[in-house]
């Protein structure tokens, strides 16, 4: 079985409920197997930053399925919880993101799926939740663990533990 690394975010509804009911729609396939969960984070949105903030965690999965076959099921499950990409934009507001961020140490690319994530390397609310499950795990292409990959960060987002966001931000300005 394949250890898997995903993240999952909602900056649209019940954020945190969403995240919630996606795992839970994860682990209810018999082929998939929650290994750890980090915490919750809100987080600074990434590309678009005129919405609200995300919340974000990553988890880590065992799996049977094949990449294609576990981003169809990821895919899936974000159909369930209402999301619709044909209609919403780039980096925009989402009922929940669930995204493949590491599969072993495949290296993969095809017309819709890139394993590592292409991003995965430039994003906090990725990198931070992923300290808490694997920060020594090593990214496969760049050879540079978690922990390295986050002390490189140049800019990063903003990313606080779920509940802890300073009250003078301004996470719900649009």
């Amino acid at each position: 079985m394949a250890l898997v690394f995903l993240s999952l975010g909602s900056n649209k509804g019940d954020r945190l409920s969403q995240i919630q009911q996606a795992v839970n729609f994860l682990t209810a396939d018999n082929s998939i197997k929650l290994v750890a969960s980090s915490a919750f984070y809100e987080t600074e949105p990434w590309g678009n930053k005129k919405q609200c903030w995300f919340v974000n965690a990553a988890i880590a999965i065992r799996t049977d399925l094949q990449p294609i076959e576990l981003l169809r099921v990821c895919q899936s499950i974000e159909a369930k919880l209402d999301r619709n990409r044909e209609n919403e934009a780039r980096w925009g507001e989402r009922t929940i993101d669930i995204d493949i961020l590491f599969y072993d140490n495949l290296i993969f690319k095809n017309e819709i799926l890139e394993i590592p994530h292409k991003h995965v390397h430039q994003r906090a609310f990725a990198l931070v939740p992923l300290l808490e499950i694997c920060p020594n795990y090593v990214h496969p292409v760049l050879n540079k663990s978690i922990s390295d990959l986050h002390e490189a960060l140049e800019c990063p987002e903003d990313v606080f533990l779920y509940g802890t966001i300073p009250a003078e931000s301004d996470y719900e300005k649009n």
